[in-house]
């Protein structure tokens, strides 16, 4: 595991702020922001993100309906949007693509944790706390 699993994953569980996520993310270089974004979409497909999880991924993320990557996660299946989304070239698109798939990667990943990792798994994320 590295860094970047271990803050994205703390994110996604809210055990890190947005905001150290944010700082975290500006402070990489373009092509390590991509990889971050990629990462993130691998991951919400693993953790088997649906199209029904949009709508509620661009709320927890505070991005507007009208953001071109709430738009995105809105139309099409959302495995090809996703990739879409962590495509997006501009920083400002990309902060709201990391934030959205953080928000995504929440969303499928706890409905994961409560249907087959309520009673233990082996997922290493699983295991992180607040404590550290």
């Amino acid at each position: 595991m590295t860094e970047r699993d271990v803050m994205l994953n703390e994110l996604a569980q809210g055990l890190r702020p947005m905001s150290q996520g944010i700082e975290w993310f500006d402070a990489l270089g373009p092509e390590k922001q991509s990889e971050a974004l990629l990462f993130l979409r691998h991951h919400c497909v693993q953790a088997r993100a649906t199209t029904e999880d949009g709508p509620e991924s661009v709320r927890r993320a505070g991005l507007r309906p009208t953001h071109t990557p709430a738009v995105l996660i809105t139309c099409g299946r959302i495995e090809h949007q996703l990739g879409k989304i962590a495509s997006l070239k501009t920083l400002d698109e990309r902060r709201k693509a990391f934030r959205l798939l953080v928000a995504v990667l929440a969303i499928a990943d706890g409905r994961r944790r409560e249907r087959f990792c309520s009673d233990g798994c082996g997922h290493w994320w699983h295991r992180l706390s607040a404590t550290g």
